[in-house]
């Protein structure tokens, strides 16, 4: 008998039952390479067991060992030790489901691990923390413990070790299993009928073969260019669902003015397979239209005057006079009073109330949809607050359709992430779990069945292919596949397989040589991190990539590096990409980040038009200020570190001497020269990076700095790795 699976033998003979610190652990009853582990809390599993057991046998029956793990959880180190030590047995855990009452890391001091969330850790610390299941998948990270929220007893506040890694890298894939409050249900009856559905489905050959995809309103910068963009990468990323017999779909906020209730019914529809939603919401919401886009004088002033009279409302509920709100918006729009007369007349309210809510997908809009749709991804802010008793995203399994899973984000996100990074897997039955592993961010959960996946009848195991322990002439066999994500999935588990040198030099030749969307995009991205020659080569390339995102994502690279000699790709953009509105906005912020005088010289060699010119020299000025503020140690300590905490959000390497002169100054408070060292920790990729590092390396261990100091100058070196 091979070694290997003798010791899975003995492993599953050792833990068939076993107590540990009070905790039961049942474990698989089949052999696996891998194995997965249901985690659930006392109270669940006694009003459960018989569904949670089923569904552990409905997992083994794909062939992934299966552990059960139930206890009364105090604290979330008790659950990620159990994770980490079955993660170290010979039958190597994959993934872990949390289902029931799991107590929530609150995580702090890690906004950098987010897409985009930058939120002032002073104010409410259930809002300025990120909800995140991190600590439990991702062994990588290391955590100090805060304190136990006083009011949510199940809220656990943790801050990043600094000496610890601190980039993502997930150890295994989890997800939650936690309803949302449902009106008449309790929440072991939500539960209970959502296992008995996950195993019924299980029982089903289903194949992705219908999907659709939906942009809301103000998503993007309601770009033509992006929307097109996508379906054209999506071509590449599912071939198949544009052949005859198969069905994929585009739903657009322009195309009905209620389109929410399109949505509604293809999310109905028992065939969907995947949902793709785009859009802005909340942790109650979807917003999905507008006020219409109309031309006609009729049409206009009705949403003049719907607007008019939302703000009288507005003002009556705050207690504000109604006759001076009249008086302003009539001045202010040069509007005749008139407009507003009936604002507050019962039967216009209710009209408009119902106008508004026919606008947007609400919980109560799912609870009675039942979407069918199995797996549903939204990258809108807030919908995965799972720490919350109603979550949007919590709704769509625990509803009584047929979904299965939903992806969502637990605080606000990027507009412009790439949704479908690697979603192409999905068609050849990778597990959803194995696919999120790829893509989180700190703020990215899955609802539901982490070991849902289609039925595939493709002869690779990508599965096993993702979860084995395989060398790079493997990955590099699968770059010869004809399949998109394939080549991407290859590209990524590459990294650390090669030697740098060669990894670039692959990264490079793919980018120019590919023909599908998302390897290209696979390619820069793998090699933005590598942050070197072939990357300012590739980057010049992608500035004017036949791919909207990827020149979108070239804009973000070049306003973190911020060099002089990237000045001519934004200025080439600013005078032929300007038609694509995403392109024009994001442009016009990276520009800020250049310095002035080769950015102006760039403008000028394209003949931009004089706003942007006069654009660039205001900011130069800006900066100028912006410097001195900063330095002027007379300034009240509040004033300069606000203005310095701007640069987590701006990357204005400009300031960047500054920085470094105020952390440096031990005449400066230390809570200014604190937020100088962090402010600096966003910007990895700058072209003053090694002047950064020199000011990190000698905080770290010389003399004149705090022990507060010397711990951000550590984690900022961690961070630059």
């Amino acid at each position: 008998m091979h070694l290997y699976m003798k010791g899975i033998i003995i492993s599953l003979a050792a833990l068939s039952v076993t107590t540990a610190y009070a905790q039961k652990i049942e474990g698989p009853s089949v052999i696996s390479k891998t194995s997965f582990a249901i985690v659930v809390d006392d109270s669940t599993y006694l009003q459960a067991a018989e569904e949670i057991n089923a569904y552990r046998s409905a997992i083994e029956g794909s062939g992934l060992g299966t552990y059960i793990v139930h206890h009364h959880w105090n604290k979330p180190e008790e659950i990620r030790k159990v994770l980490k030590d079955l993660y170290a047995r010979p039958q190597q855990l994959e993934g872990a489901v949390l289902i029931g009452d799991i107590p929530v890391p609150m995580i702090r001091d890690a906004q950098y691990l987010t897409s985009t969330f930058k939120m002032n850790q002073k104010i409410n610390w259930q809002r300025s923390s990120v909800p995140s299941d991190r600590f439990y998948d991702d062994f990588h990270l290391e955590f100090d413990f805060i304190k136990q929220d006083s009011l949510q007893k199940n809220y656990f506040y943790y801050s990043i070790n600094p000496d610890a890694v601190q980039q993502l890298h997930l150890s295994i894939y989890s997800a939650r299993i936690k309803p949302p409050v449902v009106p008449g249900k309790d929440k072991y009856t939500l539960i209970r009928e959502y296992l008995r559905k996950v195993v019924a489905g299980k029982k089903q050959q289903n194949s992705l073969d219908n999907m659709f995809v939906s942009t809301a309103h103000g998503y993007n910068s309601e770009s033509v260019n992006a929307f097109a963009g996508e379906q054209l990468a999506l071509r590449n990323q599912f071939p198949a669902m544009f052949l005859p017999g198969n069905t994929i779909r585009f739903f657009h906020f322009t195309n009905d003015r209620a389109l929410k209730f399109h949505l509604l019914k293809a999310l109905q529809l028992p065939e969907t397979d995947l949902a793709i939603m785009h859009g802005h919401g909340d942790s109650d919401i979807q917003l999905i239209n507008g006020y219409p886009y109309v031309s006609s004088p009729t049409e206009s002033k009705e949403n003049i005057l719907r607007y008019l009279r939302s703000k009288i409302r507005a003002a009556q509920e705050s207690g504000k006079d109604i006759a001076a709100a009249k008086a302003n918006y009539e001045k202010y729009l040069d509007v005749p009073v008139s407009w507003m007369d009936n604002a507050l007349d019962p039967a216009v309210m209710k009209d408009d109330s119902i106008f508004n809510h026919h606008l947007d997908i609400h919980i109560e809009d799912i609870i009675a949809a039942r979407p069918n749709a199995r797996m549903v991804l939204l990258d809108n802010c807030l919908t995965g607050s799972f720490h919350l008793d109603r979550y949007l995203a919590g709704y769509y399994p625990f509803s009584e359709g047929g979904n299965i899973v939903s992806v969502a984000n637990s605080i606000g996100v990027l507009q412009d992430l790439w949704a479908t990074e690697l979603l192409g897997l999905m068609q050849h039955g990778v597990r959803v779990g194995n696919w999120f592993r790829h893509i989180a961010y700190l703020e990215t959960h899955i609802m539901g069945d982490p070991t849902f996946s289609f039925n595939s009848s493709s002869k690779l195991d990508l599965n096993a292919a993702i979860t084995g322990r395989h060398d790079a002439a493997f990955w590099k066999s699968l770059l010869k596949t004809t399949d998109a994500d394939v080549q991407a999935l290859a590209l990524v588990q590459l990294a650390g397989k090669m030697d740098k040198a060669a990894y670039s030099t692959l990264l490079k030749d793919t980018y120019f040589r590919s023909g599908y969307e998302s390897t290209r995009l696979e390619a820069f991205l793998q090699l933005e991190k590598l942050n070197n020659k072939d990357f300012i080569t590739v980057l010049r390339a992608a500035a004017s990539d036949p791919y909207e995102f990827i020149r979108r994502r070239s804009l973000y690279a070049i306003g973190e590096i911020g060099s002089d000699e990237l000045a001519p790709a934004i200025a080439n953009m600013i005078a032929y990409d300007m038609h694509s509105e995403r392109i024009a906005f994001k442009a016009q912020t990276a520009m800020t980040f250049i310095n002035e005088v080769p950015m102006l010289e760039a403008l000028k060699e394209q003949n931009a038009d004089k706003k942007f010119i006069a654009a660039v020299t205001r900011n130069g000025q800006k900066m100028k200020e912006l410097a001195d503020t900063i330095l002027d140690a007379s300034k009240p300590d509040k004033k300069r570190i606000s203005e310095i905490t701007m640069m987590r959000a701006y990357r204005y390497h400009q300031t960047v001497p500054a920085l470094i002169t105020i952390a440096k100054d031990g005449g400066s408070s230390e809570p200014v020269r604190l937020a100088a060292l962090e402010a600096l920790s966003w910007f990895p990729r700058s072209w003053r990076r090694d002047d950064i590092i020199a000011l990190c390396r000698e905080a770290a261990n010389g003399n004149g700095y705090t022990a507060a100091l010397k711990a951000q100058a550590r984690k900022n070196l961690n961070i630059f790795q």
